[in-house]
């Protein structure tokens, strides 16, 4: 009798394996949605774009980008949250949505620990640190110096509260002692354009974005944000480079799915993105926009969502960084 049962029980599970390992075969068996959690035409979208196309293409199947913004892309990321876990809706992890709001706005209607399936670490991208030509510093160390002999006159210009444009140079005073004065916009592009005409004085920006106004000799640019040296500005140094040992700040994102998503969907969908990645449709086009793709586990990507989260609540709580 005993035996009976557990040959029955070895046979079902068994049939589960078998069936589960069908299925992850056969995914995907219909159209993807790939929900962004930002507009149209901003960076998330192209990248989201360039990736989705590749899938499409490796899979036989769409993906199909799905704009959702709003709230600091709270809005597109807990439609992912609350989707089904069955692997036909996935979308994009963004680190304010993942590892800022969280810290920054009560009630966040997620919790990226619990609530999501990390599938894989898509890129990452440097900020550029830059300056009006009025102000008459050339590098990171003389801004620095700048600051501290003028507490408080500096001001530097953002998207919005908890931005990575905005957290860096929180960041910056906090690790140099300095004081300067943010004034946060709802367009980064009307930043940019006081920051030319002098009404601000230095700023972080992305790189794609800064690259024109910075070669036309608009701004002048000090360093990039990243551990590395960027392709786009191999001359200018790293912010740690150039005075600040430890400075890091970059933005990224990574492929998401909801929590419950079955493994073997999990597993299918990494394979599938680490070779994208590799592919030079998508590694070529987005080396030369600034980005440095990442891949991995989704153990890999899960962990450095737990790290950027606890990093940025210590930069949140130390510098008093409140909600606009």
């Amino acid at each position: 009798m005993t035996c009976d049962l557990w040959n029955r029980g070895a046979t079902a599970l068994c049939w589960i394996f078998l069936v589960a390992t069908a299925a992850s075969a056969a995914y995907p068996e219909r159209p993807v949605r790939y929900i962004v959690p930002s507009a149209p035409g901003g960076s998330p979208d192209i990248t989201a774009r360039v990736l989705t196309a590749e899938l499409t293409q490796r899979t036989g199947r769409q993906f199909v980008v799905d704009n959702r913004d709003g709230a600091s892309g709270i809005i597109g990321t807990q439609m992912i949250a609350k989707a089904a876990p069955d692997g036909y809706t996935i979308g994009q992890g963004l680190v304010p949505a993942m590892a800022v709001m969280r810290s920054l706005v009560a009630n966040v209607p997620y919790d990226p620990d619990r609530d999501f399936q990390a599938i894989a670490h898509y890129y990452y991208t440097p900020n550029l640190l830059a300056v009006t030509p009025s102000l008459p510093v050339k590098s990171v160390r003389e801004l620095i110096d700048y600051a501290r002999k003028h507490p408080g006159e500096l001001l530097y210009g953002s998207s919005g509260n908890g931005t990575t444009f905005h957290l860096g140079a929180e960041l910056l005073q906090l690790m140099t002692g300095t004081r300067m004065v943010h004034v946060p916009y709802k367009a980064v592009q009307t930043a940019m354009t006081d920051l030319i005409a002098g009404r601000l004085h230095f700023m972080f920006n992305s790189v794609s974005s800064i690259e024109p106004h910075v070669k036309a000799g608009r701004l002048r640019g000090l360093a990039v944000t990243s551990s590395k040296r960027t392709v786009t500005f191999p001359e200018l140094p790293t912010v740690s480079e150039a005075g600040v040992p430890g400075f890091e700040v970059v933005s990224w994102a990574g492929v998401i799915a909801p929590a419950g998503t079955p493994a073997a969907v999990v597993t299918k969908l990494n394979a599938e993105i680490n070779q994208a990645l590799a592919a030079p449709a998508v590694r070529d086009k987005l080396i030369a926009l600034g980005y440095e793709l990442v891949g991995g586990t989704p153990a890999q990507f899960a962990a450095h969502v737990r790290k950027e989260s606890a990093k940025w609540a210590d930069v949140i709580k130390r510098a008093g960084v409140k909600a606009d």
